[in-house]
């Protein structure tokens, strides 16, 4: 099979500290070629940092993550500004919205949100959303910042057709992973209806591991499961599913394929 891209795993957190070098060779093995790392706060920097120095295929991303907004977020997003300016980063995030566990500080979710949406802007470099029982919401506050350099991933997409349309013509990817091989995630029932041009794969590692794995630890290798999925669902070749998902990422993250 051709090469595959996860565009969203977290293999810095601790669930994968001991044994971080044989899932890096799972992931070899299955042919993995980027692992793109999506920060979530001021705690998770350091091991982020240090993984992508490690391991070529690794690359780090900046942002606050919605469920570490509280009162106080303007401390964390000052990190974020001075990590943006002191490297250049392939997008911002993990960001966006999550109605989900708390809604104490939807406003405090909403302005961090719209910062780190102008900083993509100023820096020319994309999203990857978290909107979590927030994805009508999500939309709107991202419509009201659209332009044409305004770009990204909604990841972990469980919404429906006509919310994957109104993605899509904002100029978004839809972010597809271990849901789409539950029995009732309802992704064969969206995916049929969009083009491979429109996503790109994920595994959210270390959470929502793909049928067969479900309800164990996620690793970046089981992205291919979730390509066999899209594969059966849109009745095409594994190869077309590889060869277009990979392309996109790797247009999105301007990454240029022939170097590597």
């Amino acid at each position: 099979m051709n090469a595959l891209v996860d565009t969203h795993a977290h293999i810095y957190l601790d669930a994968f500290s001991k044994d971080i070098h044989e899932v890096m060779e799972r992931a070899e093995e299955a042919r993995i070629e980027k692992i793109y790392m999506p920060n979530i706060d001021h705690s998770t920097i350091d091991n982020m940092m240090e993984l992508e120095t490690r391991y070529d295929q690794c690359i780090a991303m900046m942002g606050l993550h919605p469920c570490s907004v509280d009162k106080k977020f303007e401390k964390e997003l000052y990190l974020v500004e001075e990590w943006l300016t002191k490297r250049k980063f392939v997008a911002i995030g993990e960001i966006g919205t999550d109605l989900h566990w708390d809604k104490t500080f939807w406003a405090q979710q909403q302005e961090a949100f719209s910062i780190q949406l102008n900083w993509a802007k100023e820096y020319n470099i994309p999203v990857v959303i978290h909107c979590r029982e927030s994805i009508e919401e999500t939309i709107e506050l991202v419509a009201r910042h659209a332009d044409d350099t305004l770009t990204g991933i909604f990841h972990c997409y469980t919404g429906d057709v006509i919310q994957a349309n109104k993605i899509i013509e904002l100029g978004f990817y839809l972010g597809i992973g271990g849901v789409s091989t539950f029995k009732n995630g309802g992704l064969d029932k969206v995916l049929p209806e969009i083009d491979l041009e429109h996503i790109v794969l994920e595994t959210d590692s270390p959470y929502l591991a793909p049928v067969p794995h479900r309800g164990k630890r996620n690793e970046p290798s089981y992205v291919s499961f979730v390509a066999e999925r899209v594969a059966t669902i849109k009745q095409c070749s594994l190869e077309e599913v590889a060869n277009k998902t990979t392309g996109n990422a790797f247009q999105l993250f301007k990454v240029d394929a022939h170097a590597i």
